[in-house]
This record gives C-alpha cells, sequence and structure tokens, in this order.
C-alpha cells in the first residue's frame, strides 16, 4: 500500500481533524465525537503531534489498544525534516517501537515493492507518470518542478505487465533493456582476454593479485558513483533536460526498482530503498 505524503499546512484543514504520531498523519474527524475523555481534548491537538499526551502517565496513558485503534485512521505520512536525499538517510524511519514507515515512499517493507500499482489511480493522485504510456517523454514535456520530481520518483511503483515502456518509440525500447544475461555475455570475452594478455608477462600469483585489486577498485568506484553522484539531489538543476537525465540515468531505478530490464541492478536499488 501506498501512503500519499501530506505537508504541514495540509494539517490545518478546519473542516477536518488532523494529528500526527511521529511521522504519521491521522484523520479522526469521524472518531472526535465519540473519545472517551471527550471531544475538546482531540480538538486541543488538531494539527499537532500527540505522541507526548498519549504517552503521558500523569494524565492518562493509552494502551496498546488505543494505538491499534489510531492505525485505523492512518492517512499518510508527514512531510517534515526532509533529507538532502530522499532514498539514503536511515533517519527517516519512524521509531522501532513501530511499523517501520520509509519517509516519502509510503512502504512498510520491501515486499511491498511486489504489490502492483494501480496505475489509473497512481496518475489520478499524484500527477506524475502515466505507466500505460513511454515514461521519458512525460518526464521531459511534464513541466516537473524539481522538488515535485524527487518527491515521486523517490515513491517506488510496481508495474504489473512486466517491463515499463520507456522510450517514445517502439523501435527504441529494446536498447533501452537490459536483461542481466547481457552483461556477463558482453563483458565476460573482454575479461578473459585481458587476463589473458595481462598474464602472459606476469606469473600467475601477480596476476591474481592484480584481478583482484581491479575488481575491488572497480567495485569501490562504482559504488561512489552510485551512493554520491548519483544521489545528491540537492545540486541537481531545475529543469526539465537535469531532470530528465537524472530519470534516465538512475531515476527510473528507484521508480521502478522491482523491474528485472532496467539496465542496472534492481536489487541494489531496492536493498538501498528498504
Amino acid at each position: 500500500m501506498s501512503l500519499p505524503v501530506i505537508s504541514p499546512e495540509e494539517l490545518s484543514d478546519s473542516k477536518r481533524c488532523f494529528v500526527t504520531l511521529k511521522n504519521r498523519v491521522y484523520d479522526v474527524t469521524q472518531f472526535v465525537p465519540d473519545h472517551p475523555g471527550g471531544a475538546d481534548l482531540i480538538l486541543n491537538y488538531r494539527g499537532k503531534d500527540v505522541s507526548e499526551m498519549m504517552s503521558d502517565i500523569t494524565s492518562h496513558e493509552h494502551s496498546d489498544s488505543a494505538y491499534e485503534m489510531l492505525e485505523e485512521y492512518l492517512i499518510g505520512i508527514l512531510s517534515t525534516s526532509k533529507p538532502s536525499s530522499l532514498a539514503d538517510t536511515e533517519s527517516t524511519l519512524v521509531d522501532s517501537k513501530d511499523p517501520k514507515e520509509i519517509y516519502a515512499t509510503g512502504l512498510t517493507c520491501e515486499e511491498d515493492l511486489n504489490v502492483p500499482t494501480d496505475i489509473n489511480n497512481d496518475f489520478a493522485k499524484h500527477k506524475f507518470l502515466d505507466l500505460s504510456r513511454p515514461l521519458l517523454p512525460q518526464v521531459f514535456n511534464g513541466g516537473f518542478t524539481k522538488e515535485f520530481y524527487l518527491q515521486q520518483v523517490h515513491r517506488p511503483r510496481h508495474y504489473p505487465f512486466g517491463s515499463a515502456r520507456l522510450m517514445p518509440y517502439l523501435w527504441m525500447e529494446p536498447f533501452s533493456k537490459t536483461p542481466w544475461w547481457v552483461i556477463p555475455t558482453l563483458w565476460g570475452p573482454c575479461v578473459a582476454y585481458g587476463t589473458w594478455f595481462a598474464s602472459q608477462g606476469l606469473s600467475l600469483p601477480v596476476t591474481i593479485l592484480f584481478w583482484l585489486t581491479g575488481l575491488f577498485l572497480w567495485t569501490l568506484v562504482e559504488y561512489g558513483l552510485h551512493r554520491f553522484l548519483f544521489h545528491v539531489d540537492q545540486y541537481l538543476p531545475d529543469n526539465k533536460y537535469f531532470l530528465t537525465l537524472h530519470f534516465l540515468l538512475h531515476g527510473v531505478h528507484h521508480y521502478l526498482p522491482t523491474d528485472k530490464y532496467t539496465p542496472f541492478s534492481s536489487y541494489c536499488v531496492r536493498k538501498a530503498n528498504c
């Protein structure tokens, strides 16, 4: 289930009674008249966090049943304390005593990534990308602001019909897909030849040492590129050309982390997000 991100400004709705617990937002409007302690007690906390009030031993410490009842009114996640890169911080998790809700994603666990996205409802609610149409042209022509784009691209979707179409023309689409076996098929012979060629002037132990050193250095460089270069969202220019490039090079892997045909490892992205 994907939960919407709610801004602090939305909590001040005079027609509804919103309260927060940690970074979770609850609409308790219907419960206000039935509150055992009286409606005024809840209304005094309209738009506010009720964590201290519900755990206050001197006044009335609420039972586990009260917390379970509150969960029935959960409607979203509060968009405060936004990290510079929404997918790159563990501080976005709520207290470990509560269900782990990852900031801005609306997910509670890795398994939620495999829940199929309702394409029509998702587009109607978030006004971002229609998964039934090519994605890249929508990013380029959508007129999205950087803030809105980053908020949405870090909310994982699961396309229920295989692999979502990325390119504007069908003939371009095969070039955007990379099955896992393409990488070893393409690079395996190159690595084998390079290893053989280097071994002609080196002893076997030195060849193995150099081979392992190269593997370690490349792994380190690749991790650095993924961890830092691709995730410096605060430095991303706010225009459609850079947003489209960001989506093509990396954003699509956060948006569709379970798509096994995207060019880079969805498994790595999935582990980074959950």
